[in-house]
């Protein structure tokens, strides 16, 4: 099926269009001190015709799930070495719910978020000139806001977070990075933290498919 832009998607956003919609998906979580969980995620990308896409996601565990999640990074490799692309540099999220199952088995919430995301309007530097510079806003519950500056091109988006505000009871996540790729029309992502004093490693990864109207 031939891809055509969502309607009254603004021009600036055609590097980001392949995420405009609903999906949904498996993924694993592991960190150390947090016990490894399988969970399941619904995210969307929407527009009202402005600059940017709005988006959302949740995430309920499933710990007594272990879902085959293949290794985004090396799809993500597959995709540079099929379309090359360029790269960022490092310059948050921890759920706030316990990893449990209800008295029923079902899914239990774990973390949600919300945002923006946008083209900036001015091509940040080292970016290369085939790919967009992005700018996106994210915030949660359990007390964070994050900025992230990235790139995206090729089916491919990568994200560096450039600062992580907090409230005084909020767990503290110093750095985080994220890479979300377009995969077969699967949405795969993965994200890496440094948080409780541990250096930057994987945190969760997923693979998501849309959610037809």
């Amino acid at each position: 099926m031939a891809f055509t832009f969502p309607q009254g998607l603004a021009p600036e956003l055609y590097p980001l269009a392949w995420l405009v919609g609903s999906w949904q998906g498996e993924g694993m979580l592991e960190y150390p001190g947090i016990p490894s969980s399988g969970f399941v995620q619904n995210v969307t990308f929407d527009h009202d015709g402005g600059p940017y896409l709005r988006y959302e996601s949740t995430i309920y565990l499933t710990p007594g799930e272990q879902p085959e999640v293949p290794n985004p990074m090396a799809q993500f490799e597959a995709l540079d070495k099929a379309q090359g692309s360029g790269s960022v540099e490092a310059g948050a999220e921890l759920g706030a719910g316990a990893i449990e199952t209800d008295a029923k088995g079902e899914p239990v919430f774990w973390s949600t978020e919300t945002g923006y995301w946008r083209i900036a309007p001015e091509p940040h530097e080292g970016v290369p000139a085939d790919h967009a510079s992005l700018e996106v806003l994210l915030s949660d519950p359990a007390g964070r806001v994050s900025v992230y500056l990235g790139i995206a091109g090729n089916g491919k988006v990568q994200l560096v977070s450039d600062l992580i505000a907090r409230t005084a009871t909020a767990v503290e996540v110093s750095a985080s990075k994220r890479m979300y790729g377009n995969v077969n029309g699967d949405l795969m992502w993965v994200q890496s933290l440094a948080a409780f004093g541990q250096p930057m490693q994987d945190y969760v990864s997923a693979t998501l498919k849309r959610i037809e109207d």
